[in-house]
C-alpha cells in the first residue's frame, strides 16, 4: 500500500508540474507571436472550457471503468498535449487546441487521482490522505514554473520549444506510473449493486454545502494571487515584497496540508473546517487597513494556513458523503463547482468593489469566506464513521 501511495503522489506531482510548465510557456509563445491581447484571454480560457463540459462525464467514467483507465487516458492526453504544443505552436489557433488537450488531460488525471484517494482510503484517514494529496499537488505547481527556467533559460521570453519538448519528456513516464496504479475495484462492485446516479448523489446530506465551501475557498486563493499585487501597487509596496508575501501564503498552505491529519484528529473535521475558513476570512479582512510589512506577513501566513486546509477538508466531506461507486462523480462535481467559482466569484467581487479598489475586492472575499464558514457549520460526519 505504501508503494501505491507513493506512486499516486509521484503521479500527482508530475501531472501538476507538467501542467504548470506548459500553461505559462504557451502564454510566452503567444507573446512571441505578437498575438493580440484578447487572444491571451482566449488561450487562458481554452484550458478550462472543455474540462468544464467534461468534468461530470469524466467522473462517471471513473465510476464505471475504474481509476487506472482514466488516469492512463489523462496521462496519454498530457503527453499528447506536449506534442501538440511542439507541432502546432506556430499559430495561436494551434496553441488554443493544444491548451484544450492539456486541460482535458489534466482533468482526467485529477479526477482519477482524487477518486483513488477517496475509494482506497479508510474514512478515518481521509483528512491525512487528502492533506498529503493536495500537498503533492501544490508541490508540483511550485516546481512547474521553476522547470521553465531549467528547460527554457532565463531570458524575458524563454525558449518555448525546449520547454514543450521537456514537458513532453516528463509526461511520458506518467503512462508507466498510471499503468502500475492499482484500481480500488469500487467500479466493479458499484456495477453489481447499482450505485445510483447524479440525482442520488446530490441528495446526500451535506454534499451541496461542501461543494459551496470548496468553490468559495478556491476562488479566494485565486483572488489573493491577483489582488495582493494590486493592493501593493495601490499602496506603493515593492513587487519583490509582494512576491515574498505570496510565497509565504503558499508555504503556509502547504504546511497546513502536511499537518492536516493530526489537526483533524485533535479538533475534529467539521470544527477544523469552520475554524480554518474563518481564519482565512480574518486574515484577508485584516489586510484592509494599512499595515507595516511584518504585520502583513503575519496576516498573510494566517490566511494561507486557513486557505490551505479548506480544499482537502471539503474533499474528505465529499468522499464520506458519497457512496462507493459515486465518488468519481462527487470529485468531478467539486471540480465543476470550483471552475465556476473561479469565474463567477472574482467577477462578482470585482463588480461589487469597482469603486473601492483592491481593498474592496479583498473585503468582499473575506465576507464570502465568512459566509462559507457559516455554511460549514451545517456539515456533519457520517454516522457510520
Amino acid at each position: 500500500m505504501r508503494t501505491q501511495n507513493g506512486l499516486l503522489l509521484a503521479h500527482t506531482i508530475v501531472v501538476q508540474a507538467v501542467t504548470f510548465m506548459l500553461r505559462p510557456a504557451s502564454a510566452y509563445r503567444a507573446l512571441d507571436l505578437d498575438v493580440p491581447s484578447a487572444w491571451l484571454g482566449v488561450l487562458g480560457a481554452s484550458f478550462a472550457v472543455v474540462p468544464l463540459m467534461l468534468a461530470v462525464p469524466s467522473g462517471h467514467a471513473v465510476d464505471r471503468f475504474g481509476e487506472r483507465r482514466i488516469a492512463l487516458a489523462g496521462s496519454g492526453l498530457l503527453a499528447a498535449a506536449g506534442l501538440c504544443f511542439v507541432l502546432l505552436a506556430d499559430s495561436v489557433v494551434g496553441l488554443v487546441l493544444a491548451s484544450m488537450v492539456l486541460g482535458t488531460g489534466h482533468l482526467c488525471s485529477v479526477v482519477a487521482q482524487q477518486a483513488l484517494v477517496a475509494n482506497r482510503t479508510p474514512a478515518d484517514r481521509y483528512d491525512a490522505a487528502f492533506g498529503y494529496y493536495t500537498f503533492a499537488a501544490s508541490l508540483g505547481q511550485a516546481l512547474g514554473p521553476g522547470l521553465i527556467v531549467a528547460f527554457g533559460g532565463d531570458r524575458p521570453i524563454p525558449d518555448t520549444r525546449a520547454i514543450f519538448l521537456g514537458a513532453t519528456a516528463l509526461a511520458l513516464p506518467l503512462l508507466v506510473a498510471a499503468g502500475f496504479l492499482r484500481p480500488s475495484g469500487h467500479h466493479r462492485r458499484a456495477a453489481e449493486s447499482g450505485a445510483g446516479g447524479m440525482r442520488d448523489l446530490l441528495r446526500q446530506p451535506g454534499l451541496v454545502r461542501a461543494l459551496t465551501v470548496s468553490c468559495v475557498v478556491l476562488a479566494a486563493v485565486d483572488i489573493s494571487l491577483v489582488y495582493l499585487p494590486a493592493l501593493g501597487t495601490e499602496r506603493g509596496i515593492a513587487a519583490g515584497s509582494i512576491g515574498v508575501l505570496l510565497g509565504l501564503r503558499a508555504a503556509a498552505s502547504m504546511a497546513s496540508r502536511l499537518l492536516l491529519g493530526r489537526l483533524a484528529a485533535a479538533l475534529g473535521r467539521r470544527r477544523l473546517l469552520i475554524g480554518t475558513v474563518a481564519l482565512s476570512a480574518a486574515g484577508l479582512g485584516l489586510l484592509l487597513p494599512p499595515l507595516p510589512f511584518w504585520a502583513m506577513a503575519v496576516v498573510v501566513i494566517v490566511a494561507g494556513l486557513g486557505l490551505g486546509a479548506g480544499q482537502p477538508l471539503t474533499m474528505s466531506f465529499l468522499a464520506e458523503s458519497a457512496p462507493p461507486g459515486l465518488r468519481g462523480r462527487a470529485m468531478s462535481l467539486r471540480l465543476t463547482g470550483n471552475r465556476l467559482g473561479q469565474v463567477l466569484i472574482p467577477s462578482a467581487a470585482g463588480v461589487l468593489a469597482a469603486g473601492a479598489g483592491a481593498a474592496g475586492v479583498l473585503a468582499c472575499t473575506a465576507a464570502g469566506l465568512a459566509g462559507a464558514a457559516v455554511a460549514a457549520t451545517g456539515l456533519r460526519r457520517s454516522p457510520e464513521t
